[in-house]
């Protein structure tokens, strides 16, 4: 009998109107870095990469987090509204007090908080919306 085998997970593909800010916001948030080719050309140079196609790496040089340029983008309009998040991620943190440093880091990036739940006692959470409009949540876990 054959062993059974499984596709892997590579990484997530956000779509978006703007592949490098979407890219440089989750680089500076995770601590990821560009697989290489991707980083972003000297100030006033073209960026045709930032137009297409990026990826970020974590350190062990794994693919984690891809963004792709759309010409559009529908904007997510959860928690209410006709556009649900269709996708999101979920980071976490180990105590509170590192949320807190983390909620702080993720709007000084341009996050934008679109859900409170700090207080539960079973999961304080935050969930934000990214630059492109994608939610993601920062919880203790």
């Amino acid at each position: 009998m054959e062993e059974q085998r499984f596709p892997e997970l590579r990484q997530v593909v956000l779509d978006c109107t703007d592949a490098r800010a979407l890219a440089e916001f989750y680089r500076r948030l995770l601590g990821l870095r560009y697989r290489p080719g991707d980083e972003p050309p000297p100030i006033g140079q073209a960026d045709p990469k930032g137009k297409d196609w990026l990826v970020l790496w974590d350190e062990a040089g794994r693919p984690k987090v891809a963004f792709q340029q759309v010409a559009e983008l529908p904007e997510v309009t959860w928690p209410e509204g006709t556009i649900p998040q269709q996708l999101h991620l979920d980071l976490t943190v180990p105590t509170t007090a590192e949320l807190d440093k983390q909620h702080e880091r993720a709007l000084s990036l341009g996050a934008t908080l679109l859900f409170d739940r700090y207080d539960d006692p079973h999961e304080p959470l935050y969930v934000y919306a990214d630059l492109a409009g994608h939610p993601f949540c920062i919880f203790v876990a």
